[in-house]
C-alpha cells in the first residue's frame, strides 16, 4: 500500500515521537493509587520500600521480574525494565535496552578498552566513565533507553593472546585491571573518585547515575577455540591462581569501586558453572567482599546449566541451583519458564525468589526508577544536549592520543615531515568502523586513518593492497607503485573484529593472508624506511618488522575509537608525542603450541609448561607488557623510600606466628596492622630528549630468588602514574605501597602471605631494595 505524502509525513513523526517518547517510570503522582503504596514514598529507607513492594507481588508477578525484559505491573503503577544495555567504552546499541532512533542521534565512542587500558591512567578512566554515565542518562531521559543498568566494564584477565574478547579487557595485568574497574565503574555510575566513602553508598541507599556490572565472574577467558567453546567450558584453576590473578579484579570492583552489578560467567570453574556457585557468588561476593547489587547471568547461562553443562538433570534444578547460589536475574527466559513448576516441586523457597527480588528493586530504586516523574530528580537535568559534547569527543581523542604505543622508531624515523609526499597503503587505513570495537555504538563523528592523514598531507595517495584484513590475495604490483612514487609509506594493516570477537578465538598470532606478503615488498621498494600501523587488540607476531630496517617505525593502535584517525595523525606528524605502554605480553607465533584450555598461570618446567603473562612466562617476547618508546627519552632515580627494612616482627603478639616457610599470613597482620605498613616511595624523571611529552611510569616489585613458596611471580606491578614533562623538565612520582597487598604472594592455598627477606622495586632499569624482617 503506497502512503500519502502527508500520510508519510504523519507516519515519521509517529514514529520519533515513539522513539523519544518519556522514560517509563514507577510511582507516577498523578496516579492516586500510588500515593498509599509504601514502596512510592521516597523518604523511606530502600530496605522498608523494596519490603513493601515485595509483599504486594502475586507469585507470578514476583517470577516475572526474574529475567532481563521485566515487563510492567499494571495493578501497582510499575512499568517495565530492560536490564540488558552494553556500554562497554561508549553508549552501545547492543544489548535490548538502547536506540539510537531518537533526538540522540550517537554516542562518543572512546577506544576499545585495551587501548584506554595502556594510558595506566585511572584519572582518564574514570573521565570515561563519568562521561558514558552522563550520556547513558541524556539516552534516558530523552526515552531512547529502557533502563539504567548497564553490563561493563568487562575486567577478566587477558590470560591467552587468541582470546577473542581480549580487546575488552584492561589487559593481563590483574593490579591494572582492579584499578580499570574502580575508575570506570565509579565514573559512570556517578560517584566522587578521590572519596572513599560515599555518604549512603555503604547501605545500598546511593544514588546512581547509572549502573555498573562488572563482568564475568570468574576465570572466564575463552570463547570458542578448536571447538571448545565457553558454554560447556570446565575451567580448571588453582587455589593459588584465583587468588592473586582471577579473583583480584573483581574484589576491588565491588569494594573500591562500589559496582552494583556483577555478571556470572558461562563457564565451570573446577566443575561448577559460576552461575550456580554459591562459594562464588554468596560466600564470597557477598559475604567475604561485602557485596550489595544485583548479579546477572549471562545471556542463557541457567539454561546452559542444563542444556550443555548437563550439572543439572531437570531445568527446575538448574532454576533452583542458581537462585539458592545467589543470582538474581536471568538474561534470557528460563527463569520465566521454570521457575513456577521449580516452586511446585518444592526443589526451592519462595524466599529464594524474594532474596533476588530484594536485590533487583534496590538498584532499580538507587537508580530513581520509583521517585516519580525521573525529570525531577537529580539526573533528571541532563539533556540531549550533554550526549557527543565537545568535551566528551576532545576527551576520546585524548584518550587515543595517550593509548596509541609505539613498538619502534628506528633513527628516529617519526615523526613525518610535512613538506614530504606519501603512500598510505593497507585495508585498514580507509575504514572508520574498523577504530570502534565491538560492543560499539553509533560514533558521533567517523573518521578514517587515511582522511585524518590528508589534514596533514593533502596529496597523498591511497592503496588498500588487500580487499580486506583477510587479504587472501594481495595485490602487491599496484601497492608497490603507490609506494615508489612517494617520499613516505605508512603502511595501516592489522585484524578486525571477524578475526577477534565475542565466541570467535584466535588460532594464530600473526598477520592475516598475505598482510606480511605486502609489508615486505612495499618496504623493500620503498625510498626510505616504511611506518607500520597495527589496528588490533591482541597481539600479533610482527618479529619480522620488529628486526626488518625497511621498517623504521611501528605503531600499535588497538581499536582507537571515533577520534582514532585523528590522533593517529597528529602522532605521525609530531603533533602529539607517543606514550602509552604496552598492557599485554606480545608472545611469538609458536605460543599456539600452548593450549588455550589451559588455565595455569604458573609454569610447569617438568612438562615445559610455559606460564602465561608478564608475571609468569620467562620465554621468548616479541614485546613486554609495559613497553613503549616515546619521541623524547627519560630517566629516573629513586628519590627516597621509607623504610629500607620492615620490621613485622614488631607487630601485635598475634601477627607474630610464622611458619616453615617463614611466611607471615596477611589475614593474621589485620587490616589496622596493614594500614601502619604503608610507605612512600619517590621516583624522579627527567625528560632528557628535546620534546615535551606524557607517560605513565610503573613500578614492580621483584623477589629475591630464593624463596619456600612455588610459583612467585617473577615480578609484579604495584603501582602506576602518568607524568608530563617538558623537555629538559624534571618532576617527582610518590608511589603509595602496602605491603600487605604489595609485597605479599599467594602461596599454593591460596593465601596472600609476606616472606622473609629482600624485595626490590624496580623502575625501567632502577632498582631499590627493601628488607622484610619477620
Amino acid at each position: 500500500m503506497k502512503l500519502s505524502s502527508a500520510a508519510a509525513v504523519l507516519l515519521l513523526l509517529l514514529l520519533r515521537l515513539a522513539d523519544s517518547a518519556p522514560p517509563p517510570f514507577s510511582c507516577d503522582a498523578s496516579d492516586p493509587k500510588t500515593q498509599t503504596f509504601g514502596f512510592c514514598k521516597a523518604n523511606l529507607p530502600i530496605d522498608e520500600r523494596v519490603h513493601d513492594l515485595i509483599t504486594r507481588l502475586t507469585i507470578d508477578e514476583k517470577i516475572s521480574q526474574l529475567v532481563n525484559s521485566a515487563p510492567a505491573i499494571p495493578r501497582l503503577g510499575i512499568s517495565a525494565y530492560e536490564w540488558w544495555s552494553e556500554a562497554l567504552h561508549g553508549v552501545s546499541g547492543y544489548g535490548l535496552g538502547v536506540s539510537f532512533n531518537g533526538t540522540i542521534k550517537g554516542a562518543t565512542s572512546f577506544p576499545q578498552v585495551i587501548l584506554s587500558a595502556s594510558t595506566f591512567d585511572s584519572n582518564l578512566w574514570y573521565r570515561i566513565g563519568q562521561a558514558i554515565g552522563k550520556e547513558a542518562r541524556a539516552m534516558y531521559n530523552q526515552g531512547q533507553v529502557k533502563g539504567m543498568a548497564f553490563w561493563a566494564p568487562n575486567v577478566n584477565i587477558f590470560r591467552d593472546p587468541r582470546w577473542g574478547r581480549g580487546h575488552e579487557t584492561p589487559g593481563e595485568d590483574p593490579l591494572v585491571a582492579g584499578k580499570y574497574a574502580v575508575a570506570f565503574v565509579r565514573g559512570i555510575q556517578g560517584d566522587n573518585y578521590n572519596n572513599d566513602k560515599v555518604e549512603g553508598q555503604e547501605n545500598n541507599n546511593g544514588i546512581l547515575q547509572a549502573s555498573a556490572c562488572c563482568k564475568h565472574f570468574t576465570a572466564y577467558d575463552l570463547d570458542n577455540w578448536k571447538g571448545v567453546s565457553r558454554l560447556g567450558f570446565d575451567a580448571k584453576v588453582t587455589k593459588q591462581d584465583l587468588a592473586d590473578t582471577y579473583q583480584p579484579p573483581f574484589k576491588s570492583c565491588i569494594q573500591e569501586g562500589r559496582a552494583s552489578g556483577i555478571m556470572c560467567a558461562y563457564n565451570r570453574v573446577n566443575g561448577v558453572p559460576n552461575c550456580a556457585d554459591y562459594d562464588l557468588l554468596t560466600k564470597t561476593a557477598r559475604g567475604e567482599w561485602g557485596f550489595q547489587g544485583y548479579i546477572v547471568s549471562d545471556c542463557n547461562a541457567v539454561a546452559v546449566i542444563h542444556d550443555v553443562h548437563k550439572y543439572a538433570k531437570l531445568p527446575e534444578d538448574a532454576v533452583a541451583d542458581v537462585l539458592k547460589a545467589g543470582m538474581d536475574v536471568d538474561c534470557g527466559s528460563y527463569l520465566s519458564t521454570y521457575t513456577k513448576s521449580a516452586l511446585e516441586q518444592k526443589k526451592m523457597l519462595e524466599s529464594d525468589i524474594d532474596r533476588a527480588l530484594h536485590n533487583l528493586f534496590s538498584v532499580q530504586m538507587r537508580l530513581g526508577f520509583f521517585n516519580g516523574n525521573p525529570n525531577t530528580q537529580p539526573f533528571g537535568k541532563i539533556g540531549p544536549d550533554q550526549a557527543c559534547t565537545q568535551e566528551h569527543q576532545q576527551l576520546a581523542l585524548e584518550a587515543a592520543h595517550n593509548g596509541i604505543v609505539l613498538l619502534k622508531n628506528s633513527n628516529n624515523r617519526l615523526p613525518l615531515s610535512k613538506t614530504s609526499s606519501l603512500a598510505v597503503i593497507g585495508p585498514n587505513a580507509n575504514n572508520a568502523y574498523v577504530l570502534l570495537g565491538n560492543y560499539e555504538g553509533r560514533p558521533c563523528k567517523s573518521v578514517e586513518v587515511f582522511r585524518a592523514i590528508q589534514s596533514y598531507a593533502p596529496n597523498a595517495s591511497y592503496e588498500g593492497g588487500c580487499k580486506d584484513v583477510n587479504c587472501a590475495v594481495a595485490d602487491v604490483a599496484s601497492a608497490v607503485r603507490t609506494a615508489k612514487d612517494a617520499d613516505d609509506v605508512v603502511l595501516v594493516m592489522g585484524l578486525n573484529y571477524s578475526l577477534e570477537t565475542e565466541d570467535h578465538d584466535r588460532v594464530d598470532l600473526v598477520l592475516p593472508g598475505q598482510q606480511e606478503g605486502l609489508i615486505r615488498a612495499v618496504a623493500a621498494a620503498s625510498k626510505k624506511p616504511v611506518v607500520l600501523v597495527l589496528i588490533c587488540g591482541g597481539p600479533v607476531d610482527v618479529s619480522f618488522a620488529k628486526d626488518d630496517p625497511k621498517i623504521g617505525s611501528i605503531l600499535w593502535a588497538g581499536y582507537p575509537g571515533e577520534a582514532g584517525g585523528i590522533a593517529l595523525a597528529d602522532i605521525l606528524y609530531g603533533q602529539h608525542n607517543p606514550g602509552g605502554k604496552l598492557p599485554v605480553t606480545w608472545y611469538p607465533k609458536d605460543f599456539i603450541k600452548v593450549p588455550m584450555t589451559d588455565m595455569r598461570m604458573r609454569p610447569d618446567p617438568s612438562s615445559g609448561y610455559p606460564g602465561r603473562t608478564y608475571r609468569f612466562y620467562n620465554g621468548p617476547k616479541v614485546f613486554e607488557f609495559g613497553y613503549g618508546l616515546s619521541y623524547t627519552t627519560h630517566s629516573y632515580e629513586f628519590i627516597s623510600s621509607t623504610p629500607n627494612t620492615l620490621h613485622l616482627n614488631q607487630l601485635t603478639p598475634t601477627s607474630q606466628t610464622t611458619n616453615e616457610t617463614n611466611s607471615l599470613s596477611v589475614s593474621k597482620i589485620g587490616a589496622n596492622n596493614c594500614e601502619k605498613l604503608k610507605f612512600s616511595t619517590h621516583v624522579g624523571v627527567k625528560n632528557t630528549g628535546n620534546m615535551p611529552g606524557k607517560h605513565p611510569v610503573l613500578i614492580f616489585v621483584r623477589h629475591e630468588r630464593n624463596s619456600n613458596i612455588t610459583g612467585r611471580p617473577l615480578k609484579q606491578l604495584v603501582g602506576f602514574e602518568s607524568v608530563s614533562l617538558n623537555a629538559g623538565e624534571s618532576g617527582e612520582i610518590e608511589f603509595v605501597l602496602d605491603p600487605c597487598e604489595h609485597l605479599s604472594t599467594a602461596n599454593e592455598d591460596g593465601d596472600m602471605v609476606i616472606e622473609e627477606g629482600y624485595r626490590y622495586l624496580v623502575v625501567e632499569d632502577k632498582e631499590y631494595s627493601i628488607n622484610i624482617v619477620l
